[in-house]
């Protein structure tokens, strides 16, 4: 028998909600509750219509899948801060493993309908703890074999749903605008530099209107090739909207910044996607501004004006470079 208790503060150090705030901590600390399994006993079994997302505070749970020779295979081990049956919640489907307790266990338990309500009262709180927990869940899978597949199902769409641009699978605006907060104060509480460069494709709209939104779409898809290149792997770039592009720079002075974005801007100019097709436009150029901490602000929203009137300069001079 289940038996429920209060949930105590040992949330704050779970790993899926490591992006939260105090504050986002508490608005969903009171959404879970924290339940006692016996050993030996059937949380849920396979095909069971799946409604809760669990935690392990303490014990250790397995999930097992049913063979063609009816025996049960273990899938895997959870244990203290793992998380599991997310999937069934998301894809509104049955479980797709049976999970069992090996020891008592206690686990939080987060009903679906609790999920929905704080991703109404708070978007940008319900999408870090998506990223967070697509990102573990993808990883949790990616190296078993063909039959766990369907398994990773949710945190692929659930990642490219809530936190990524569809067209390039680079993040999308939504997740940068509240995570930027954060990635900036990680700077400043490192003391280390932090770069943001704005980018905007010059003339896209009439690269749209003469060629037509399909061979927009593959200038965009290229374009994102030459950034992805380019950027080291602990740089982060979104997209904005159609053509407007933000990048990050963890860890980076704006002399390496700049140097990279003329770099960037160079490739740019060199793709050969509108070469041949008629058009007025041959060349595909952007124009960007970076503003760096410290060096041009020491708070997030002047660095991001900054970053914006840079990349205004470089279009008044004529579009097609780079300012700082």
């Amino acid at each position: 028998m289940r038996k429920e208790t209060p949930v105590d503060d040992w949330l704050n150090h779970v790993g899926i909600f490591s992006l939260l705030a105090d504050d986002e901590i508490s608005l969903i600390r009171k959404h879970f509750k924290l339940i006692d399994i016996p050993a030996g006993e059937i949380l849920f079994r396979e095909g069971d219509e799946g409604k809760e997302l669990f935690i392990v505070k303490s014990g250790k749970v397995a999930i097992t899948i049913g063979l063609s020779d009816g025996k049960q295979r273990e899938l895997r081990e959870f244990s203290k801060g793992d998380f599991f049956g997310e999937m069934s919640i998301f894809e509104n489907a049955p479980r797709s493993a049976t999970c069992v307790a090996k020891e008592r266990s206690g686990l939080y338990s987060l009903h679906v309908n609790d999920f929905f309500e704080i991703m109404e009262r708070s978007p940008e709180t319900s999408i870090k703890i998506m990223y967070r927990m697509s990102n573990a869940t993808t990883e949790r899978f990616q190296h078993t074999s063909e039959f766990l597949s369907d398994l990773v199902r949710w945190g692929e769409k659930a990642r490219k749903r809530a936190i990524t641009d569809e067209l390039t699978g680079v993040y999308n605006r939504h997740f940068l605008e509240h995570t930027l907060e954060d990635l900036f104060k990680s700077s400043k509480d490192k003391k280390t530099p932090f770069c943001l460069i704005m980018v905007d494709l010059d003339f896209f709209r009439e690269i749209n209107k003469q060629y037509g939104h399909e061979t927009g779409d593959r200038v965009i898809l290229a374009v994102v090739e030459v950034f992805k290149k380019n950027l080291k792997e602990k740089d982060i770039i979104a997209r904005y909207g159609g053509d407007e592009f933000c990048v990050v720079m963890p860890q980076t002075g704006p002399k390496e910044a700049e140097n990279t974005s003329w770099k960037i801007c160079r490739e740019v100019e060199g793709l050969d996607v509108l070469k041949g097709k008629g058009g007025s436009m041959e060349k595909i150029t952007t124009s960007q501004g970076i503003a760096s901490y410290p060096e041009s602000a020491r708070d997030l929203k002047t660095l991001r004006q900054k970053a914006d009137q840079a990349l205004y300069r470089s279009k008044e001079a004529g579009r097609n470079r780079v300012s700082v």
